[in-house]
Formats: C-alpha cells, structure tokens, sequence
C-alpha cells in the first residue's frame, strides 16, 4: 500500500440509515475539499455544506469535517463528508472523491495507515475489529480498554522491566573485574520473579480474554425425543427450533448465538443420534459427527425417565477423547427428582428440565466453570492467538533465563528473546506478511 495515495471508502455499513460517512485520507487534501465543499475548512470544526459534482450539481448536503495532519486517526489529512445514508447517494459521493485522485482504500488501510504513522500500535489496531465485532458487553469493554492502550501499557511495562534487568546483565559483562555485583547490588533475582509473577498475571488475563473475544462452541448431542431443542430454546429464550413428540423432526444443524456470564456462546442443536433409514435424516446424523468434532465442548442429552441406556454409552463411547462433555438428565419434571449437579470421577452430570427451566441456571454455571471462566471481565484482554504465543514463548525464556543463573551470557540471550516475544505484540519487530494477513480482516471503510 503506498502511503503517498489518497485513499477514500464509505465509512458506514451497508444498506439505508439516517447517516452514511464517506471518508478520504492522504496528503494535500485542500483542494479536493474546496472542489467538493466549495471552500476551504478550519481544522476540527463541523460545517453545514453542499457536496458537489463535477458539473456543480448538488449531490447532497450534510457535514463535512478536516482533520490536518498529524492530528487525525489515520496520522495523514482526513476529511469526512457525513451525509444522508442512502447506498446510491453514498456512492456518487465516493465516486466524486475518485474521479478528484483517490482510489479506493483496501479493507483495513485507515487503520494500518494509524499503525505505520505511529497514532496506534498493532494491538491497539487489532482491537479496533475486536469492538466492532465485539458480541457481548463485556467483549466490548475489553476491546475499548485494549484501544485505549491498557494492554499495550502492561506490555510496555514489562518490555521496561526486562531492559532494567538486561542492562544490569550487561554491565556485569562488561566489567567483570569491578569488585560492584551489579546483579546482587540490585536484587536482580527477585527482579527476575517478580518480572515473571506479573507475567503469569497479564497471560491469565489473556487467556480469560480471549474466551470473550472467540466464544466456545457447544453441540448438544444425544438420541431422538431427549429434548435437545426444547433446551436451546429454553437457553436462546426464544423458540429457535421446532419442538415435537416426533422422533426425527431436526433434521439440519440449528445454530444460536447466546450470552452466558459476559461469555459468547455459540450452541449447536443437530439431529438425534439412532439408525436411520431415512435418507435426510442419516445426512443429518453424519452433521451431527462432524460438528461434535468441531465442537470445544458437548452437551450429551439423557432422558431421565429412562436413565442411561446402552445406546447412551455407544455415544458417549464414540465421542473424542480430548472432548470435553457434560452430561445432561432432562425430563427430571417428569421422575420427579430435584435439579442438581453431581461430579464423580471426573465426569459432570447435570439433572434438569429443559421445559420448566428447572436446573437450566446451573447447567449455565457448569459450562462457564468447563471452560475455565473465573473473572469479572473487569481487567481482561481480549487477547488474540497471537498474543498468547507470544506470551507463553515469553514466559518459557524467562524461566530459561531463571534456570540458567550465573551463566551470564545464555541469561543475558533469553531475557533479549523475551523482549523480542513481547515487542511482537504491539508490532515493534512485526513482518509485513503478518501486518498484511491482521489488516486484511478488516471492513474497507476501517
């Protein structure tokens, strides 16, 4: 992407609303301004204005905004035209812009632009999309505070511990004849620890993040008639899928995004499992297997009536190994016997009704404590794959480095490895093919 170019995209989504944005980024930008607006703009001051065509004809009127260089978000001159939201308005304003020297910008290339002229680093960047696509409250308070450079300041800072410790290693290389331990003089092995702790503190966070920003996926499996959708609609609260006394009526995978505790939750509802001669129902059945082998964890439906049978245990025999399940025992409105949770053996068993709603609560505390969830979501990241590798490949030099003790020089390499993981993340050392793969991900108008 060369910088020098203006660039230009509608801003806002697609389709008809009260307000659509066309923005345009790049250098020398006053005098498409004043063939569009008519006149030039003061900086940062919205203003009434007619958008013209080439012929002076009126395309629209609404506010038009400049934002000189560098105080802009793009780093470079900005100008906005917000008018009326329709898509053939929006369009002739775009093209304008076009036939007056822009191109149109590549998903994501405002934001890289903010990226190259230092206005954001890159996990800021990333946690632009991040709010965008943000599909609970708590994912979007994690992707602001990310925006808003908290994660970055827990990274820079220990990227400046790291330093302070790498600099005493140095000095004691460079003057190993001074009767001056530097390393004991200033506590560098607690240094190194406490480094280390805050480490372990801000990968939690991470991973606890990442959890809000990816979800989990939970199929719910069984046999026919166990009231596997009577339970989606009773989680989704809403009648997502079609509830009958017949044995078969799912036939497809049926998907719901719903929000447990702050946590993104995408629960699949697939058709019961039994030998079947029906030709689309055993095309639904094999879904059903290929979405278990996709799944992060699966709700294995038991009629409680009947308790497990053996064609319970054939499921469960066939599930994967490294899968986890939760087995449910609906029906209970019909034993009777009270909601409850048991745990034996490492395997959680879960007694409820789906058609009361009985016990549903404490399914939905269950899936949160299999994934792992155990926070507010106050101090979270909403770490990438990224992030997380390179935090752990962090952490493992940083133990290295704590093994390797007076061995100067190997400490002195994996504390500068360490530096390099971290600095990794808001992209002080990133190569282009990375920058090029995050930025593609992005809208066009972003």
């Amino acid at each position: 992407m060369a910088s020098s170019d203006i660039i230009a995209a509608i801003a806002t989504a697609p389709g008809r609303s009260g307000i659509g944005i066309v923005r345009v980024s790049g250098a020398r930008l006053g005098a498409m301004v004043e063939r569009i607006v008519g006149k030039p703009l003061p900086p940062r001051r919205a203003v009434l204005a007619r958008f013209r065509d080439a012929n002076g004809v009126v395309i629209d009127q609404g506010i038009a905004l400049y934002f000189p260089a560098p105080h802009s978000y793009t780093g470079e001159e900005v100008l906005e035209l917000q008018g009326h939201g329709g898509p053939v308005v929006l369009q002739l304003l775009l093209e304008r812009c076009l036939d007056l020297g822009a191109r149109v910008a590549e998903p994501g290339e405002f934001t890289r632009r903010a990226y190259l002229n230092d206005k954001l680093d890159l996990a800021q960047a990333e946690s632009v999309i991040d709010l965008i696509e943000a599909t609970t409250a708590q994912a979007a308070r994690c992707a602001i505070r990310s925006l808003q450079g908290e994660f970055s300041q827990k990274i820079q800072g220990l990227i400046d511990s790291l330093i302070d410790l790498r600099s005493l290693v140095e000095a004691t290389l460079d003057f190993p004849d001074e009767e001056i331990d530097f390393l004991k003089q200033s506590d560098a092995e607690e240094r190194l620890r406490a480094t280390q702790r805050r480490l372990d503190a801000v990968l939690e966070a991470s991973r606890q993040g990442s959890l809000l920003r990816e979800g989990i996926h939970i199929v719910l499996a069984g046999q026919s008639n166990v009231g596997k959708s009577s339970l989606l609609n009773r989680m989704a609260g809403e009648e997502v899928a079609i509830v009958t006394d017949i044995p078969g009526t799912t036939r497809d995978a049926i998907r719901q995004g719903i929000d447990i505790g702050g946590v993104p939750v995408h629960i699949i509802d697939t058709a019961g499992l039994r030998e079947s001669r029906d030709t689309v129902e055993k095309i639904g059945i094999a879904r059903t297997w290929s979405a278990i082998e996709k799944a992060d964890l699966v709700l294995l439906l038991i009629d409680a009536i009947h308790g497990e049978t053996a064609a319970d245990r054939e499921i469960l025999g066939r599930l994967p190994r490294a899968l986890r399940c939760i087995r449910v025992m609906n029906k209970i409105d019909l034993v009777p016997r009270a909601a409850v949770v048991e745990r034996h053996a490492g395997t959680t068993t879960i007694w409820l009704s789906a058609k009361t709603g009985e016990g549903v609560d404490l399914l939905r505390a269950a899936l949160l404590e299999a994934i792992g969830w155990h926070s507010t979501g106050e101090s979270l990241f909403l770490a990438r794959a990224r992030h997380l590798e390179a935090l752990q490949r962090a952490r493992r030099h940083l133990q290295q480095a704590a093994d390797h003790g007076p061995q100067l020089e190997l400490l002195a390499e994996e504390l500068r490895l360490a530096q390099d993981a971290l600095a990794s993340i808001t992209g002080e050392f990133t190569a282009d093919e990375l920058l090029g793969e995050i930025f593609s991900r992005f809208c066009i108008g972003k």
